[in-house]
């Protein structure tokens, strides 16, 4: 796994701006080497605010919305359209206003979809449609994405996975169900850490000062099961992307000062 870079930006908004073009220039560059792309997203306010920077980015048209596969790292288990769920957010801002192939959208499947209130069975529905998803030349149960996004919650937890739950442990399975969340709803469906660490490049978001600990922690050497931010890595790039009030715990000498 790849070690992790951190990039510090001034405020949350340039760095949702920042993370927005790093992400079109990725998808164009991934569809000219091989036709197409595929991202991972989430959600939460820094994960929303990177999608709703996309969508207002004149370069966004420089990218194949066609070509673009788009997968969900977690899920609030929730009726199809709660406003809570990743999937409605992403849809209200970004997704409904560009031009995607309806069967390249992935979204995990909802409490009143045809699994009903069973998470477990949903989780094990998206694994086995990232299965089919990937490729020889992936090597592994799901594809090998080209980014996979995270917010870091002020706990450490990235996805649904939380410390020291049950889901941080899990090393075999690729989407689990997460049950006793301790942040609403409890309930929820997630990619497990072997899972995000198939990606390419991982890129890890947090803004705003109730993240700096969390942040500090994560980049310390922390366990993943203390602090799963800390397992989550790519295969040939971990990103942290922070604004200064996030970085404010961090040692000044683990980014340069050029990123801030």
């Amino acid at each position: 796994m790849s070690a992790p870079q951190v990039v510090v930006h001034r405020d949350k908004e340039l760095m949702a701006k920042a993370a927005a073009a790093r992400l079109i220039t990725k998808i164009v560059d991934a569809q000219a080497a091989r036709g197409s792309a595929s991202v991972v997203l989430t959600g939460g306010r820094n994960g929303n605010g990177l999608l709703a920077a996309v969508a207002e980015a004149p370069a966004r048209d420089a990218v194949d919305w066609t070509r673009l596969d788009l997968w969900w790292g977690d899920e609030r288990f929730a009726p199809d359209g709660d406003p809570e769920r990743n999937y409605t957010q992403a849809r209200e801002v970004l997704l409904d206003s560009v031009p995607l192939n309806p069967a390249r959208v992935h979204p995990m499947p909802p409490s009143d979809g045809p699994y009903g209130n069973d998470a477990d069975a949903a989780a094990e529905a998206y694994a086995t449609a990232l299965a089919a998803a990937a490729g020889p030349e992936d090597h592994g149960p799901v594809p090998s994405f080209d980014v996979l996004l995270l917010g870091v919650g002020p706990d450490t937890h990235v996805a649904s996975l939380f410390p020291e739950l049950p889901a941080v442990y899990e090393q075999e399975r690729t989407v689990v169900g997460v049950h006793g969340a301790p942040k609403p709803p409890p309930t929820r469906t997630s990619l497990t850490l072997p899972a995000i660490r198939a990606a390419r490049e991982v890129w890890l978001l947090a803004a705003g000062a109730d993240k700096a600990n969390a942040a500090a922690i994560a980049l310390s050497g922390a366990g993943e099961v203390q602090a799963p931010a800390a397992g989550a890595r790519g295969r040939s790039r971990t990103l942290w992307l922070l604004d200064e009030a996030a970085a404010a715990q961090l040692p000044r000498g683990l980014y340069p000062p050029a990123s801030a």
